[in-house]
């Protein structure tokens, strides 16, 4: 049996272009002689579909799309992942269901059992667990067909009651396949490895495993679709971060072989790389599946800047970036250079806008609602505001998306200004830590200056007041983000951290900065997601809470 896996890039709610998408595939997949073509965990309407699904019209298009997929299968058979209706008198209204069909008609119907809600994921607040479990057989063979969650129970703290795999094997199955939208984190490759190459020396059966690739939003998929041997070797990776199609000769449990040459990665790729693509892949989607072509920023001639508008560039084209320089009255000469350099190493658009007369503008009016009170923060954000208005304003006249360019550092502490810096379309490395930043600076840099150097190795500074450093605020980046990770990615309290040797009054500030900015970040854009925890829908905290403030 031939099998063809086919790792592509949806949309959430364009029936169209999924339909089309598929079809094509299985008639390109049934031209190479291909007896199955499999796709992705609810390739139909895209992952995650979210409160769609609670519009019958919206499963009802999913119906229909099915329809016309199963029409256009014919001398091949294929398996789509699609929402459907749950027919039990008790339960949720829904299933996240698998369609195997063959010969124009739906011949199985398989519903996922272990539907995860954590972090990301509420799938449960949709779909009810399936309960049994069955195998199809299909061209002499019988395979074991789960979905995503349903094989990752074999982890050392299961979080689920049962293993479908335990029911199915009993079926004696030749062949595992397992259709998946298993989002990206840097550290989530070597997992899905582990937990997958796991499940096939379990059971003693080969194991096809196909991922989506593509952004929804804030939610990235790496693809990388995994193929193992009956023993649990990985035999083949399919590639990271864009579509591919590959095939399978099935003959036994004990013989499965690829039908092109394996692409293994030899070496893991380190984490900045991976950032690096998620984000690029991230920023075209959100364009692309948006409806828009063109970004816009302001270059402080700090290095979050300079990375985000590199990064738009090599996502969109330079012809589709255009950089906005904001100086003020506290700019400094050399931030002003080292932005019209990155300009120029960039190619891409730009416009010079001071803000001074502004700000002073502002300042004149607020004359005597200040009383004659000392500059502080107040005035200083105000310079950031009227940046975020001639932003804006920009945004609404030419229709530029505005490109967010805070960091993960900054959006924990709240070290950034609501409706000023902190406002945009979509938040670029909001899931970065500042540490981080300067690497991917350096990875960007290596095989051409494209950050200036000054950029890399200044003190950062917000420069919203004379002389001012992000360490008058803050402890050093090298000290807050690994404190920063510990509470947000590890969720260990303020006590774990100080046991691990970090100084305790300092801990103790730093996460009530975290606790005490949850107000700003419930007001900031969607935040590409790179880390195992990141801000947004994955982390739900009270605004209020009194804990670890």
């Amino acid at each position: 049996m031939k099998i063809a896996l086919a790792q592509l890039n949806y949309h959430v709610g364009n029936f169209e272009s999924n339909t089309t998408k598929i079809i094509s595939h299985i008639h390109q997949a049934k031209q190479q002689g291909a007896d199955l073509i499999v796709f992705a965990e609810l390739c139909v309407c895209g992952y995650p579909s979210r409160d769609f699904l609670e519009f019958k019209e919206f499963i009802g298009l999913c119906e229909e799309a099915a329809k016309k997929i199963a029409a256009e299968c014919h001398g091949i058979a294929c398996i789509i992942g699609l929402p459907t209706y749950n027919h039990r008198p008790a339960g949720k209204e829904l299933n996240n269901s698998a369609y195997f069909i063959e010969n124009g008609e739906v011949k199985a119907v398989v519903n996922k059992a272990l539907l995860p809600n954590y972090d990301i994921f509420d799938e449960y607040r949709y779909f009810e667990p399936s309960t049994t479990f069955k195998c199809i057989d299909f061209k002499g063979h019988r395979i074991a067909l789960t979905i995503c969650e349903d094989l990752w129970n074999t982890i050392d703290n299961p979080l689920y009651m049962t293993r479908p795999m335990d029911v199915l094997i009993k079926e004696k199955p030749d062949v595992m396949i397992n259709i998946a939208a298993s989002p990206f984190s840097y550290n989530h490759d070597e997992e899905r490895i582990d937990i997958l190459g796991d499940n096939a020396s379990r059971y003693k059966l080969p194991l096809l495993y196909v991922n989506q690739v593509g952004a929804q939003t804030e939610l990235i998929f790496d693809g990388g679709s995994l193929v193992f041997d009956n023993q649990g070797r990985l035999i083949d990776e399919l590639p990271y971060f864009k579509e591919a199609v590959t095939y399978y000769d099935l003959e036994t449990k004990s013989d499965l072989k690829p039908l092109q040459p394996a692409t293994i990665q030899k070496e893991r790729q380190r984490n900045i790389e991976q950032i690096h693509q998620a984000l690029i892949l991230g920023i075209k989607d959100y364009f692309y599946k948006s409806g828009f072509k063109s970004a816009i920023l302001g270059l402080s001639g700090g290095i979050d800047s300079a990375v985000v508008c590199a990064l738009a560039c090599e996502a969109l084209g330079p012809q589709n970036v255009m950089a906005v320089l904001l100086p003020s009255r506290f700019s400094s000469e050399h931030s002003i250079g080292d932005a019209e350099d990155l300009v120029k190493n960039l190619g891409c658009k730009s416009e010079t806008i001071p803000i001074r007369h502004v700000t002073e503008a502002f300042e004149n009016t607020l004359h005597p609602q200040f009383q004659n009170l000392p500059f502080n923060i107040a005035e200083e954000n105000i310079q950031s505001r009227t940046r975020a208005v001639i932003l804006m304003a920009m945004c609404n006249k030419f229709g530029y998306i505005l490109l967010n360019t805070s960091n993960k550092s900054e959006a924990a502490v709240g070290y950034g200004t609501l409706y000023g810096d902190m406002c945009g379309g979509i938040s670029v490395i909001g899931d970065v830590y500042k540490t981080q930043v300067f690497e991917l600076a350096r990875y960007l840099n290596r095989e051409r200056e494209i950050i200036p150097e000054n950029t890399i190795a200044k003190p950062p500074s917000a420069e919203l007041r004379p002389n001012q450093k992000d360490t008058d605020s803050l402890p050093e980046y090298d000290i807050l983000d690994p404190i920063l990770m510990q509470y947000i990615e590890n969720r260990c309290s303020s006590g774990e951290i100080i046991k691990m040797g970090y100084d305790e009054q300092t801990v103790r500030r730093v996460l009530r900065l975290v606790n005490m900015a949850e107000h700003k970040r419930y007001q900031t854009p969607p935040i590409l997601r790179v880390s195992p925890k990141a801000f947004g829908m994955g982390r739900r905290m009270p605004i209020v809470g009194k804990y670890l403030s």
